[in-house]
């Protein structure tokens, strides 16, 4: 059973500290779809499943028969959260970009050539009138697709090679450097949420001078944290969920922020919750270190609202991480994969990418199967477009007979 919301010096709780932030997005509001998992009509390996979007097809009279009883998941489609830059992007910059009022002129910030988090930085920073600086891994690619074409679009970008990549906060603090100049100052983002909550709108110096925030690749940090956490707070407030609902929420895990965020802010909220993530870029070990991180600095950042819920010890973690079904080099696709995504397409209108979507998808339909007493709900990431490089690796899956 969780623990009540707990109180901070002054009766505050995280819903006050949520209320109490400046936020990218105009609302923590994501459509929720509701999909039944039918056995298919002509199993074959990897497809002994069909599924049907109910949140439509009950609206034009569909959801009867085999759909009535079957097991079915929530999917909180965060992919539609905006054209370009959308899925757990956008939650983790919520916080983030309003920062601006600190007086930030310039953002720099770095990932691979189709890198999400760049792009959605790249885009969200032009509509806020701040100067996005992107540093991609890797050489120019001849014809850009996907994520790397929105940051050529929206961005400043500098490609670095490998090895100097490896380096990326030195890398990261010497491109800000030299973007600021002589006159301008260099600063790091979990600086700038330190400081105190009340803003001054003036901060800029009156000689023009450039001051440019970093952000570490991928926005793991506290304040990616807080809006994960507003999404949190807004799902337990619908009816679907409600305070009391038990609610098993799957995502899949890059950085493993977005999932840390969604446990903490469960925790937080005194919500009956538990987060499965699904590990896709690093191992066990490095996800407990990285949750342990997050943890620590929302208590030192927060003191009192965390309040101590969850001990130090790495076996209280507030997250399951969990390995992929069929877990391989990150970045690689195996056969199939695409055509299921393709599959899943067709069948409910829910566009999924097989690098990081689908694992989510897969583990979502495995718990709804198996677990009655909760109701399993799934974060889309986002990732579509994704799929504009991955057609470019392997367009022969991408033809219309590969199935």
């Amino acid at each position: 059973m969780r623990p009540t919301p707990a109180l901070a010096a002054g009766g505050w709780t995280v819903a006050n500290l949520l209320s109490a932030t400046e936020w990218m997005l105009p609302s923590p509001a994501s459509q929720v779809h509701t999909i039944s998992v039918l056995p298919s009509q002509s199993p074959t390996p990897g497809h002994e499943f069909a599924f049907s979007n109910l949140t439509t097809s009950l609206g034009n009279g569909g959801g009867k028969g085999l759909a009535a009883g079957s097991p079915r998941f929530h999917v909180v489609r965060d992919d539609l959260l905006h054209p370009l830059a959308n899925g757990n992007k956008p939650r983790k910059l919520d916080a983030l970009l309003p920062l601006r009022c600190r007086g930030a002129t310039d953002i720099v910030t770095c990932g691979g050539c189709q890198s999400a988090h760049a792009a959605a930085v790249a885009v969200h920073c032009a509509e806020w009138g701040i100067r996005p600086h992107i540093l991609l891994r890797g050489e120019q690619l001849d014809i850009p697709t996907g994520y790397n074409l929105i940051s050529l679009m929206f961005g400043n970008v500098t490609y670095a090679s490998r090895s100097v990549y490896a380096q990326r906060d030195e890398m990261l603090y010497e491109h800000a450097t030299k973007i600021a100049g002589s006159n301008g100052t260099v600063m790091w983002a979990a600086d700038i949420i330190g400081e105190d909550l009340v803003v001054d709108e003036d901060t800029t110096d009156g000689n023009g001078s450039r001051r440019v925030m970093i952000v570490k690749e991928g926005a793991g940090s506290v304040q990616a944290l807080l809006g994960v956490m507003r999404l949190v707070e807004y799902l337990s407030g619908l009816t679907l969920f409600g305070q009391d609902e038990k609610v098993h929420i799957v995502v899949d895990s890059g950085t493993g922020t977005t999932a840390v965020g969604l446990a903490l802010g469960a925790v937080c909220l005194g919500l009956q919750w538990r987060v499965t993530a699904v590990m896709l870029a690093d191992t066990l070990e490095r996800y407990r270190q990285q949750e342990k991180s997050l943890v620590s600095d929302f208590e030192k950042l927060y003191p009192g609202i965390f309040h101590g819920m969850v001990g130090n010890d790495t076996h209280c973690s507030l997250v399951q991480w969990v390995e992929r079904f069929s877990p391989r080099r990150f970045g690689k696709v195996l056969d199939g994969e695409i055509v299921m995504c393709r599959h899943i397409a067709q069948q409910t209108g829910i566009l999924l990418d097989p690098m990081y979507t689908l694992s989510a998808w897969e583990h979502a339909v495995d718990l709804c199967r198996r677990d009655s007493e909760a109701k399993v709900v799934m974060i889309h990431t986002g990732g579509t477009l994704g799929l504009f490089g991955l057609a470019q690796r392997y367009s022969p899956q991408f033809t219309t007979g590969s199935d």
